[in-house]
């Protein structure tokens, strides 16, 4: 697969339209779900274990959409398949008191993954640049006054880009995906859960409600997009109407990262090594 075409190149003018949310690539969902997914998935597993075993670098992958649009499962059916130890996965939802009371990045470095760790953000960061401005929520927020004004999400798209160059710096290589669904494919998503009885559990009334800002978001989409892809931590455009190619794309683009950071495992030489053929002509003598 090319993954380059699904890449926001850093200082590309977006524009979301242009961007498919439904694509013909000639492949049945049976192929990606029995064939194509399973192989990359393998390639991810071992390439996984490597990072764990190694512990030098963890890699931070953050995911953002419209709701409906494939995350969640996107972790259950790409990210829950590999070794749980060196998997972390976390939601944010709107802040707590506690949370505004810190610096609006406060709240997110407890999703942070450890060295040999893939730390999953399921939405991010990122909500702070994007649900502030489609609901104006600054103004009810404990800011100096002196901060809120027009230049404030340029200021923090700036903050953004150095706090990721900060953990792509330390060892953590930063991953952004984002789902490009399309209204009405939200529309069908919705529907279906609203009817079915075994899937009301995943509605929220909240989702219709947020529905009524879709042009607002897509707006902001593109000026995130534009403003955060970076080299040292891009963003991918999925086609997200294509559920099951979606999470092709993402096991794929995950299997790319981890072969240009070449996890090891780690080599027992020395006084280490004579301790394990000790170790294995004891157990092998019982």
């Amino acid at each position: 697969m090319d993954t380059s075409k699904y890449l926001v190149k850093q200082n590309q003018k977006v524009d979301l339209k242009t961007y498919a949310s439904s694509e013909e690539n000639g492949l049945t969902e049976e192929e990606l779900q029995e064939k194509l997914i399973p192989v990359s998935i393998e390639k991810l597993q071992e390439l996984h274990l490597k990072l764990q075993a190694e512990e030098e670098k963890g890699i931070v992958v953050v995911l953002q959409a419209m709701d409906a649009a494939g995350k969640d499962e996107t972790i259950s059916y790409v990210f829950s398949r590999l070794t749980a130890q060196g998997l972390k996965v976390t939601s944010f939802k709107k802040p707590t008191e506690e949370e505004l009371s810190h610096d609006y990045l406060w709240r997110f470095h407890k999703g942070l993954p450890a060295r040999g760790e893939i730390g999953v953000f399921n939405r991010s960061y990122y909500e702070e640049v994007i649900a502030p401005r489609v609901h104006d929520l600054l103004e009810s927020t404990p800011l100096p006054d002196e901060l809120i004004d027009e230049n404030i999400w340029n200021i923090r798209y700036q903050q953004i880009n150095n706090f990721e160059k900060y953990l792509v710096e330390n060892g953590f290589p930063v991953v952004k995906f984002f789902f490009n669904m399309s209204k009405e494919e939200q529309k069908k998503r919705l529907l279906e859960r609203m009817k079915d009885p075994d899937k009301n559990w995943e509605f929220s009334f909240n989702d219709v409600k947020e529905r009524q800002h879709w042009d607002g978001y897509q707006h902001i989409f593109e000026d995130m997009l534009n403003h955060t892809s970076t080299e040292y931590a891009p963003w991918y455009v999925l086609p997200a109407d294509n559920e099951w190619y979606s999470r092709y794309i993402v096991a794929e683009v995950m299997v790319e990262l981890l072969e240009k950071i070449n996890p090891k495992y780690p080599e027992i030489t020395g006084e280490e090594k004579e301790k394990l053929e000790e170790a294995i002509e004891l157990l092998e003598k019982e």
